[in-house]
């Protein structure tokens, strides 16, 4: 029962101590340690009965190197310039060529820093780029998937290079594929579908315009044209099947294996990641981590890929996740991986983590 009287100050307060008769009886117990008792007495008397120490549930334990990954992390600026690239795609593919590809022109140099300063002022929050101040060509870019699609909060890499036709043409770009395609516009092999690369058919300003499209642009394009929330249609022709239910639930199938091969790409730069972008990779999913973890349990439940995932899921929902499609048992391997890169990059994991430890103990007698 709780005391009304909070206001009286003076003299002695119950409040200031508790009864424990746990305490007591294990006082009186040890006082009777040497006492010849008949067998089975201890049993009937409680202060001679031994008393289980209570556990005090741990904090799952977290790397050591959190805080300055979280630091690293603030620290690490969207536009910025870098010595040189040592794993760009077309570094090694443009060292074969003449030495004349790295004296370029002179208008060709004043566009290109052009286009930095574009990219320094106008990057949306969701990209972060570095240029190579020693290969002007060479440039490397981080997307961030958007939320709302099967990509979301992924970080999806590309190796630009920009060639000395520069502006009159436009820029070359690879995708960090891992062997994954992730979209009908990227392939496993790293090529990148875009009218405005000129790698897909287009009209108007669907092309690249060299008076007026810049690298901006063509980052830009990739993460709002491709990274889209039914990249299914994507796919030339298939966008007329999408008011059919064929066409919708191909769709949905798409989301699925893309969110699967997105959570494999995570692992991937986990891994391995860019050069140069190690801090972004780290701190990115240190934060993100406990989101994406969410999301993989909510489509387990059978919600659709891309749909908005609760902020706080219902302890009981665990349970729903085991109804063994394929899907599900993709996911829940995938899961258990990033559970743990997450956990030592130093996300938000408890959570899972209790969830994972209740699932492990065994079951009462």
């Amino acid at each position: 029962m709780e005391d009304d009287c909070d206001d009286d100050d003076d003299g002695y307060d119950e409040d200031d101590y508790e009864f424990d008769e746990a305490d007591f009886n294990q006082h009186l117990a040890d006082k009777f340690d040497d006492l010849d008792l008949p067998p089975g007495v201890e049993a009937t008397v409680p202060w001679l009965q031994k008393i289980a120490p209570k556990v005090e549930p741990k904090e799952p334990p977290k790397s050591s190197n959190a805080d300055e990954n979280a630091n690293k992390y603030k620290q690490f600026k969207q536009f910025d310039t870098i010595q040189n690239f040592s794993d760009h795609y077309f570094a090694k593919y443009l060292s074969n060529l003449s030495c004349e590809c790295f004296q370029p022109a002179r208008a060709w140099s004043k566009r290109v820093q052009h286009d930095w300063k574009l990219l320094e002022k106008d990057l949306p929050a969701s990209i972060y780029v570095r240029v190579a101040e020693d290969r002007m060509d060479l440039l490397r870019a981080a997307i961030i998937g958007p939320k709302g699609t099967p990509y979301h909060d992924g970080l999806f890499f590309f190796d630009v290079h920009i060639p000395s036709s520069y502006p009159s043409g436009p820029p070359l770009v690879h995708y960090h594929s891992g062997g994954l395609r992730i979209n009908p516009n990227l392939y496993n092999c790293g090529k990148v579908c875009l009218s405005l690369l000129g790698t897909w058919t287009g009209n108007g300003c669907e092309r690249w315009n060299p008076a007026q499209s810049t690298l901006l642009q063509v980052l830009v394009s990739i993460q709002a044209l491709i990274l889209n929330e039914k990249p299914y249609y994507n796919e030339p022709g298939y966008e007329a099947s999408a008011n059919t239910p064929h066409g919708q639930r191909q769709a949905l199938e798409y989301n699925d294996n893309t969110f699967l091969h997105s959570c494999r790409t995570m692992l991937y730069s986990l891994r391995r990641p860019p050069e140069h972008f190690a801090d972004l990779v780290a701190g990115h999913f240190r934060v993100h981590g406990h989101t994406i973890l969410a999301a993989c349990k909510h489509y387990m439940e059978g919600n659709d890929v891309g749909s908005v995932v609760p902020e706080e899921e219902e302890e009981e929902s665990e349970c729903k996740s085991s109804d063994g499609t394929t899907f599900n048992t993709n996911v829940k391997t995938l899961y258990e991986d990033l559970l743990m890169e997450f956990n030592v990059k130093g996300a938000d994991t408890r959570k899972f983590l209790v969830e994972k430890l209740k699932k492990n103990e065994p079951a009462a007698a």
